[in-house]
């Protein structure tokens, strides 16, 4: 039953969530909010849901490089290099960018009566993102939940697993990994160095198909 609508950026866990759960998902949106990687991810996400004959949207949301602070926009700073973990990785935080796309994607899941929200943050975002913890996406949901005639929810079954464990899911489902984006850079391959790519060579360690600078 096509019940649902799912927030997909062209990353890994996204990408993975978008085929776990295809026969559940009526429609796929993308946001476009001026990331530096908005253009390298958005291409993948669009060919993963042709792949699958997911309808696909993208939306642009570019207030948010015009008046949010983030090194990960456009108009922010450079990208910080080690691992995520690294207190200057908040510097890449957009503020309450889940937030935001939740909330458009409960008015357009409303609209095109569907029910449910899929979103793939995971346990490795919580520490760095806000808007990623599980009390967050339980707040979030009841909030929509009570905003919405049908009720609509958030449904993130991968909130208390990492990416490690998420890669090995999209292994067991076939997933091509080198079609997925990961680097906050946004340059012609992944540089290997910053807080996204260190994650993404952990997580795909030992069945990495990826070209990195670094």
């Amino acid at each position: 039953m096509k019940d649902s609508v799912i927030i997909v950026s062209g990353g890994m866990d996204s990408i993975t969530l978008l085929y776990d759960f295809q026969d559940r998902i009526g429609l796929a949106i993308t946001f476009d909010y001026g990331s530096k990687h908005n253009a390298k991810e958005i291409p993948f996400a669009r060919m993963h849901c042709e792949k699958l004959s997911i309808k696909h949207i993208t939306i642009p949301l570019l207030f948010i490089n015009d008046y949010f602070k983030s090194n990960l926009l456009q108009n922010g700073g450079e990208i910080p290099e080690g691992h995520y973990e690294s207190e200057n990785m908040k510097s890449t935080v957009v503020p309450f960018r889940n937030g935001i796309m939740l909330s458009i994607a409960a008015g357009i899941a409303e609209s095109n009566g569907f029910s449910n929200i899929l979103i793939g943050n995971h346990s490795g975002d919580h520490a760095i993102y806000p808007d990623c913890r599980e009390e967050f996406i339980i707040a979030m949901s009841e909030a929509i939940k009570n905003g919405t005639y049908e009720n609509v929810e958030i449904f993130a079954p991968y909130t208390n697993i990492n990416k490690t464990d998420i890669a090995h899911i999209g292994q067991k489902l076939g997933i091509d990994y080198s079609k997925t984006w990961t680097c906050y850079k946004g340059g012609d391959v992944h540089c290997g160095v910053c807080g996204s790519c260190v994650e993404r060579k952990e997580a795909l360690a030992g069945f990495d198909t990826t070209v990195y600078e670094q």
